[in-house]
């Protein structure tokens, strides 16, 4: 049964968490690079990355367990924001080391603003309206990728970086009051820790639509940091690359948007969207003018936002429902070391040449596309009028 907790709160709250997430990690970047140099920044971020990825098993799983999973998500926002506080208030004056520990400790509550969130919207709206739920709630993370880093930006340049990872950390802080009053579930329920990795290997559709979005999050996180390198090779100026990344935002929210309205079969669409995806990236790779490569990043948002849509309702519609917090925070996880991946394995590439680095990030889509066979499993539409099942 729908809970009178209403889901326009729920998107307020995701919204703002999702937002401040994205803000914290260009923040905690420049905090860094402007007190220490490019190594220290880049270590801080890798530090709340890479915890990020490995925390979502164990916080999904202590999600499912709880009676009131809301209270404990709003627990592991105030405790985000509080890392980044800390974060804050003792760079420089402990050492690096140390500061780069509680840079880990924080980045083990990320998966609590992805997956934490998302893993409730079952319980918020009535099976028949989910399929629209699931594109509403992709378009919080493409809002927040639209905004965070721009604002990251702002506020570093304007302020400072530390006013940057603050202004992160109010962002998680405002969400905690809508976590906080999210619907229980009732009942204790006993799962195991990591189960869900089972899952997500064992189910047809799970397993396939995992492997598509992880292999095409690596060539995404490829993608990021060839655009700002590339806009400096062709315009001039990285801050153009970096106008890419809001082009494709942008494209993305538009795509999601007319998703929202529309009946689709979900298996289907994380195939097609990861093809015009890798269509988007190698068009990128080759634009002869800023015309087509505009037009190319806007092929890309329009496969990325759809691409997260459907693997939402995927997910949703596969998940056990005893399990489906950690299903969600895991994949969370294993998205996060996808892109990470990405963005270690570009940086090389694209100091030889951008246009390589994205040719390379196109073929991850296409390995991706491979990687989800046509066959769908089950492939109810899912339609603003039609029934869906949410487990």
């Amino acid at each position: 049964m729908a809970s009178r907790y209403r889901f326009s709160a729920y998107l307020a709250g995701a919204t703002a968490a999702r937002t401040g997430d994205e803000l914290s990690g260009p923040a905690v970047l420049l905090l860094g690079v402007g007190a220490s140099g490019a190594i220290a920044g880049s270590a801080l971020l890798a530090g709340l990355t890479i915890a990020a990825a490995v925390g979502g098993p164990l916080l999904g799983a202590v999600l499912d367990r709880s009676r009131t999973p809301g209270r404990l998500l709003a627990v592991g926002l105030a405790g985000y924001a509080a890392g980044l506080a800390a974060l804050t208030a003792l760079f420089g004056a402990v050492p690096f080391g140390l500061a780069v520990g509680i840079a880990v400790v924080t980045g083990l509550l990320a998966p609590a603003i992805g997956g934490g969130w998302t893993a409730q919207v079952p319980a918020l709206v009535p099976a028949e309206k989910l399929g629209r739920a699931s594109t509403l709630d992709a378009m919080t993370f493409t809002a927040a990728a639209l905004v965070g880093p721009g604002l990251a930006g702002v506020l570093a340049t304007a302020a400072g970086a530390p006013v940057a990872v603050l202004a992160a950390g109010v962002l998680v802080l405002i969400a905690a009051p809508f976590a906080w009053r999210l619907p229980g579930n009732g009942e204790r329920r006993r799962t195991r820790f990591f189960e869900a990795a089972t899952v997500l290997v064992r189910n047809p559709a799970l397993r396939q639509s995992t492997a598509t979005s992880t292999l095409s999050c690596v060539g995404i996180g490829m993608a990021f940091v060839c655009y700002p390198v590339l806009g400096a090779q062709r315009f001039g100026s990285a801050g153009y690359g970096t106008l890419l990344l809001v082009g494709l935002s942008v494209a993305s929210l538009l795509a999601n948007a007319a998703l929202s309205r529309r009946s689709y079969s979900p298996d289907r669409a994380v195939r097609l969207s990861t093809v015009a995806i890798g269509i988007g990236l190698a068009g990128a790779a080759v634009a002869p003018n800023a015309a087509l490569l505009i037009a190319a990043v806007a092929l890309t948002g329009v496969g990325e936002g759809p691409q997260l849509a459907s693997l939402f309702a995927v997910r949703h519609r596969e998940a056990p429902p005893e399990m489906r917090a950690q299903v969600f925070t895991t994949a969370a996880s294993i998205k996060i070391a996808g892109i990470a991946l990405g963005n270690a394995v570009a940086g090389p590439l694209a100091a030889w040449s951008p246009a390589a680095g994205l040719a390379a990030a196109a073929g991850t889509q296409a390995v991706a596309a491979v990687a989800h066979p046509w066959w769908t499993g089950r492939t109810e539409l899912l339609r603003p009028g039609s029934p869906a099942s949410a487990g």
